[in-house]
C-alpha cells in the first residue's frame, strides 16, 4: 500500500525517538497501533458490506432473469397451443368431408 521499506521504518523510528522522547514513544506506538487496527477493521467491514450488497444485487438480477425466463416459457407454450389449434382447424377445413353412406342419394329405378 505505502511500500515503506525497513530502512525507512528505521529512520522513522529514530526520528520519532528523538522528537517524542523515549518515555512517551511506547504510549504513542500503542495509540498508533490502536488506530491502525481500528482503521483496518473499519475497512474490512466496509469491504464485507459492499461484497454483501453486490451479492444481493446479483441474486436480485438472477431472480429477475428467472422470472423473465418463466414468462418466455409460458409464452412459448401458449404459442404452441395456438399453432396446434390452427393446424387442427385447417385440417378440419381442408379435409374433404367423407360421404356418409346413409346420406348417399338413392337411385330410383
Amino acid at each position: 500500500m505505502f511500500e515503506i521499506g525497513f530502512s525507512e521504518l528505521l529512520m522513522l523510528g529514530l526520528v520519532s525517538l528523538l522528537v517524542i522522547g523515549p518515555e512517551r514513544l511506547p504510549q504513542l506506538a500503542r495509540i498508533a497501533g490502536f488506530w491502525v487496527g481500528k482503521l483496518q477493521r473499519t475497512v474490512a467491514d466496509v469491504k464485507a458490506e459492499i461484497r454483501q450488497e453486490l451479492q444481493v444485487e446479483e441474486m436480485r438480477q438472477m431472480l429477475e432473469n428467472q422470472a423473465n425466463l418463466d414468462e418466455y416459457r409460458q409464452a412459448v407454450v401458449d404459442i404452441n397451443e395456438s399453432v396446434a389449434d390452427i393446424k387442427s382447424s385447417l385440417q378440419d377445413t381442408l379435409e374433404p368431408s367423407k360421404p356418409n353412406p346413409t346420406d348417399a342419394p338413392h337411385e330410383t329405378k
